[in-house]
């Protein structure tokens, strides 16, 4: 299993989480119960339920770099462009806008 933490502006809005079955992005229940809590996408809007896909959300898959950027990213970290979730572990820390990935490793768990 593999698991990220979701931030927007450096605030935990939620967890981003990779097991045998899919994918689950839940919102974390502090942050979900501010009244100004923003989405992280208009896709993913604030709800208690988590949410369940087979393939990656399309707004967190939309995060990884594209073309001679993504190259350099699979050649570097020698990380396979079919293994999504790797990808945005690797290069989404630090994202152009308001969202953040950080993985959290088993150690830190």
């Amino acid at each position: 299993m593999r698991k990220a933490s979701i931030k927007i502006e450096e605030q935990l809005a939620g967890w981003l989480t990779q097991d045998e079955h899919g994918y689950h992005f839940a919102y974390d229940k502090v942050y979900s119960t501010q009244p100004n809590a923003r989405p992280v996408s208009l896709t993913l809007p604030v709800r208690g339920e988590p949410y369940m896909s087979k393939v990656l959300f399309p707004f967190f898959d939309g995060l990884i770099p594209e073309g001679w950027l993504l190259d350099i990213a699979e050649k570097n970290w020698k990380i396979n462009p079919r293994d999504r979730m790797g990808l945005l572990l690797a290069c989404c820390k630090d994202c152009i806008g308001a969202v953040s990935v950080e993985e959290i490793k088993e150690d830190d768990l």
